[in-house]
């Protein structure tokens, strides 16, 4: 793909989530019947890793961090993981930190990520 095209759609995904950032800071998840219901939840009575990340990013967006800790943890801390790694896929962020792509996006940071996804969702469930 090339540069011009990776720009194209790095900016059509940043519109995507400037747009659902939008909603969710105007809409509560809790309030409003629009937002899904976690699947897993509904069938097994346990929550997934996700579960309650709707409400933490409402709550991010109004800057009401404990709230968001309380909701989902998990999506707290990997907000900005996530938003790290979009920048280095699209806005040509990994030839500008090759390192830093390297160390938090290769083979063991991904071995890393999962385990951790595994035991958040065991831990939050006793």
């Amino acid at each position: 793909m090339t540069k011009t095209g990776k720009i194209v759609i790095g900016a059509a995904i940043s519109l995507l989530l400037v747009a659902v950032a939008f909603m969710f800071y105007l809409f509560d998840p809790e309030e409003m019947a629009v937002f899904p219901r976690c699947p897993f939840l509904l069938a097994t009575g346990y929550e997934c890793p996700g579960c309650g990340s709707q409400r933490a990013i409402h709550d991010m967006l109004h800057l009401d961090l404990k709230s968001a800790f309380s909701q989902n943890a998990l999506i707290l801390f990997l907000s900005p993981y996530l938003l790290f790694g979009f920048y280095l896929a699209f806005f040509n962020g990994k030839h500008r930190f090759p390192k830093w792509e390297k160390l938090l996006f290769g083979k063991w940071a991904a071995i890393f990520v999962i385990s951790g996804i595994m035991v958040y969702w065991v831990v939050r469930n006793l």
